[in-house]
């Protein structure tokens, strides 16, 4: 089941309101649980199964942790560490066994043993909900929190839905006092439905728009490839992949705080960004701080060299890959943004102090947008004829007319979207949020974003986040 569909929005959604704010408090994690793992089935209810063992590994090693905390180190170390080897094998397993094999086979001793499992598919989420799970595990190891005894408590976190497909990854510590202590309030509701209804308009209108518009181009490129279809290749999916994941982020946080939990932030204006570190500051921030908390600074960090920084860079971007997909384009879409961060970091950031911030953003938007290419391509002779055409190499031309035609119809689309990937939309907002006539206003405006929305969905095929496959 996905947000962006009409049996969340006008049936889903409001039976599990109304069912958990019909029941008491006490038996609020219980309806959150179970009808999380409905909307988590929906669509393959066998891998409930994988989830659950997940969920108990967890929920038992962190017995053990505690347990063997100041009696026996040695132990409480072995059961932190199986516990996350067990959840990392599912993961492991589901999404790279298929990967590794069919690498393997490519080396002519191993052709004939290296076989993919037929039929094996990606349960929806693992990446998401594994990373969440571990983090509860590595937390109660490092003393940063207790353990959680009530495994329906723990389940939900694990399970909650509106974070559970695509993130935010929720770190267990940002929300176990969440878990049992939250209170619901009005103002909070108020604030997670127009966050809903933004993510929703940000996802169906714009998002679901700049995808059509990148098909369009990337199939025109096979049989007229022009310069400007290149350009508009990597522009449309530049604002596809930031209007559709940003807009998951608002409606996954919005739901939180129908239900009275607070998420952190996924996104702050990432194409605003004069640089790619700053890039990846304001981009998936929830994804960076894991891997900088559980990986980047157990590793050593910056305190041990500059040597050893960048490899600790590297481990880091190598996973950050690996993690987005089973294809060698995000192995070395992770590449590429390691030697642009490794350049930047040596002399790079220093030298941009002094360039006029009009070129450091047009840099970054460039460098974004090539890596994009190879992020939407895993066919990387298309991701390259893709990148040459932007510079005229292998084109039949600047434009054609019918390229020209439909960047024009686009180009409306294309100008909403450039303005709403900036913090002018929120600063008027917040400048007219206080006026009498805003508070009458904003429920018209949400009520009618979700119409439209829905008359989109009456109208479209089916069309799930892109970060589902993740």
């Amino acid at each position: 089941m996905v947000f962006s569909s009409l049996i969340f929005l006008f049936a889903y959604l409001p039976l599990t309101l109304a069912a958990y704010y019909v029941f008491p408090r006490k038996w609020r994690n219980v309806v959150l649980f179970v009808l999380s793992l409905l909307f988590y089935g929906w669509g393959e209810p066998l891998y409930i199964l994988l989830m659950m063992a997940s969920i108990t590994v967890a929920y038992v090693g962190g017995f053990f942790i505690e347990k063997y905390r100041h009696t026996s180190p040695g132990k409480c170390k072995a059961a932190m560490i199986l516990s996350l080897a067990l959840n990392l094998s599912f993961l492991l397993f589901f999404k790279y066994f298929n990967f590794t094999m069919e690498t393997l086979s490519l080396i002519p001793f191993l052709s004939e043993i290296a076989k993919p499992i037929e039929g094996l598919s990606l349960p929806v989420g693992i990446s998401f909900y594994t990373f969440q799970i571990m983090s509860y595990t590595i937390d109660l190891y490092r003393r940063e929190t207790e353990v959680q005894k009530n495994y329906i408590a723990f389940g939900t976190y694990v399970t909650l839905f509106p974070q559970l497909i695509a993130g935010p990854i929720v770190r267990y510590r940002d929300v176990d006092d969440q878990l049992i202590g939250r209170r619901e309030n009005l103002a909070d509701f108020s604030a997670g439905v127009r966050r809903f209804c933004a993510g929703l308009a940000k996802k169906v209108l714009l998002g679901d728009g700049a995808a059509a518009a990148f098909r369009y181009f990337s199939a025109a490129a096979g049989f007229e490839h022009t310069a400007l279809g290149a350009w508009m290749t990597v522009i449309c999916y530049t604002l596809h992949i930031y209007y559709d994941f940003s807009g998951y982020s608002d409606m996954a946080i919005g739901l939180g705080m129908m239900f009275g939990f607070k998420f952190p932030e996924n996104f702050n204006y990432p194409y605003i960004a004069r640089s790619i570190t700053e890039f990846w500051r304001r981009w998936h921030i929830t994804l960076s701080t894991w891997f900088r908390e559980y990986v980047y600074i157990p590793l050593g960090g910056n305190r041990k060299g500059k040597a050893r920084q960048y490899l600790n860079l590297a481990a880091v971007w190598l996973l950050t890959g690996l993690w987005h997909g089973a294809s060698w384009n995000f192995v070395l879409w992770g590449a590429y943004f390691l030697v642009i961060l490794v350049i930047e970091k040596a002399f790079l950031l220093k030298a941009f102090e002094k360039v006029p911030r009009v070129l450091t953003h047009a840099y970054a938007l460039l460098l974004i947008g090539i890596g994009w290419i190879i992020f939407a391509f895993p066919n990387l002779s298309e991701g390259w004829a893709i990148f040459t055409g932007m510079f005229g190499i292998g084109t039949v031309g600047f434009a054609s007319p019918i390229a020209l035609y439909e960047a024009l119809r686009y180009l409306p689309l294309l100008i909403v979207c450039f303005i709403g990937v900036t913090p002018l939309p929120k600063k008027l907002f917040d400048k007219c949020k206080e006026k009498p006539l805003v508070a009458y206003i904003t429920p018209v405006a949400c009520a009618l974003l979700l119409v439209l929305c829905t008359a989109y969905l009456v109208d479209s095929t089916f069309s799930p986040f892109l970060y589902y496959i993740f």
